[in-house]
C-alpha cells in the first residue's frame, strides 16, 4: 500500500495540514516524499497513524503519544494496542449506558413517571480527576482502571463505593479518638483501603505513599475524608505511610 497525503486525508479524516504537522514534529514521517513534495505513506506508516488516532480518541496528549508509539517492538505494540482496545470497549459500553439512561429519562418525562437520583445518573462516569491521574500515573494505568470499573456490574460498583464509605467513616471515628496511625485497628483499615484501591491499580510503596499525601494535601480529596471528621485525611495519610513500608515498588 502506498498512498499519497491527499488519499490518507480522505481515508482517515485527518487533514493534510495535520499530517504535515505530524511530520514536522517527528510523530509520523512519511515513507517517502515525491519529487513534487507530495508525501506518501506505506503500511507501516498507516499502522502507526491508526495507533496515533486511537490514542487521540482516548484524549492522550501528543507528547505522550510519541513516547507510546515510538517502539520497534511488535510484541510491545501489540500489548499496548490491547490495552487501548480495552479502553475503547469501556468507553463504548459507557456511552451505551448513558444512551439508555437518557432514553429512560425521556420516557419518564413524557409519561410523568418519577425517577430516582440513582436512575438519573446511572452510567455517568465520575472521572473529574482523570487528567491529573493520567499525569501522575500514565495513560495505560488510567485506561486499565476505567476498564476495570466498567467491567463491574451495578451491584459490584455500589458495593465498591460502599466499602470506601465504610472505611472513611471508621477512620473518622478513630481520628476523633486521636488514634495512633500505626495501631492495629488503623492499619487494618488501611489494608482494606489498599485492597479497595487495588481493584483497579495496585500501588507500590512510593505510589501508595504519594496517594496518601494527595488525600491530605489536596483540598478536594481532603474534603472527601474530612466530611467524616476533621483530621481523617491526615490520619489516612500517616497510616498509609506506615503501611506502605511493607510494600514493594
Amino acid at each position: 500500500m502506498d498512498l499519497d497525503i491527499a488519499a490518507v486525508a480522505r481515508l482517515t479524516g485527518v487533514t493534510s495540514r495535520t499530517l504535515r504537522h505530524y511530520d514536522a514534529i517527528g510523530l509520523l514521517t512519511p515513507a517517502r516524499t515525491g519529487h513534487d513534495g507530495r508525501r506518501f505513506y506505506g503500511d507501516a506508516q498507516l499502522l502507526r497513524l491508526q495507533h496515533i488516532l486511537v490514542l487521540r480518541e482516548l484524549e492522550v496528549p501528543l507528547d505522550t503519544i510519541a513516547s507510546i508509539v515510538d517502539t520497534d517492538d511488535a510484541t510491545l505494540t501489540s500489548a499496548l494496542m490491547r490495552d487501548h482496545h480495552v479502553a475503547l470497549l469501556a468507553r463504548r459500553d459507557r456511552f451505551a449506558a448513558l444512551a439508555e439512561t437518557v432514553e429512560r429519562t425521556i420516557t419518564r418525562i413524557e409519561k410523568g413517571l418519577p425517577m430516582t437520583a440513582d436512575d438519573m445518573f446511572e452510567g455517568f462516569d465520575h472521572t473529574a480527576y482523570e487528567p491529573e491521574a493520567r499525569e501522575r500515573w500514565g495513560d495505560d494505568a488510567v485506561a486499565r482502571s476505567n476498564a476495570a470499573w466498567a467491567s463491574l456490574d451495578k451491584a459490584d460498583q455500589r458495593a465498591h463505593l460502599a466499602e470506601h464509605e465504610a472505611i472513611a467513616e471508621a477512620l473518622g471515628r478513630l481520628a476523633a479518638a486521636d488514634a495512633d496511625p500505626a495501631s492495629d485497628e488503623v492499619q487494618a483499615l488501611v489494608a482494606r483501603h489498599h485492597a479497595w484501591v487495588s481493584l483497579f491499580w495496585t500501588p507500590g510503596r512510593e505510589a501508595y505513599t504519594g496517594l496518601g499525601a494527595t488525600y491530605a494535601d489536596d483540598a478536594r480529596f481532603r474534603a472527601t475524608y474530612d466530611k467524616h471528621g476533621d483530621g481523617t485525611a491526615v490520619l489516612l495519610r500517616d497510616a498509609i505511610a506506615v503501611y506502605a513500608q511493607s510494600l514493594h515498588d
